[in-house]
């Protein structure tokens, strides 16, 4: 298997973090990723806004947000983990990534 690509935080771009997110599962995904205490499975996601997800659309938007920089990604046996890259994004872009995650829930909540 060839190995995963994960950008060094310096060539982490807005723009790239802004187009990963603007996909609505992509921003579930990561979002869920951001809160959650432990790595999370890609299995995890099989359903997003109770909506069923192809492992294929699945495979493509953790490309995404692992190229954007948003998520780091470990293959564990037949499993991939993600966790989250806020903490090296908030040293490079100050107060973006809560921005987004409140935007997010805010969306969410006037959507329900």
């Amino acid at each position: 298997m060839r190995p995963l690509a994960h950008p060094a935080i310096e060539d982490v771009q807005l723009e790239g973090i802004l187009h990963a997110l603007s996909d609505p599962v992509r921003v579930a995904i990561f979002t869920n990723i951001a809160g959650a205490a432990c790595a999370q499975t890609c299995s995890a996601f099989a359903q997003v806004n109770d909506k069923p997800v192809p492992k294929s659309s699945l495979s493509h938007h953790f490309k995404v947000l692992r190229e954007a920089g948003l998520i780091r990604s470990e293959r564990q046996g037949v499993e991939m983990r993600n966790i989250s890259r806020c903490a090296e994004i908030e040293g490079r872009f100050p107060g973006l990534i809560p921005a987004i995650i409140n935007a997010h829930a805010l969306q969410a909540a006037r959507a329900a």
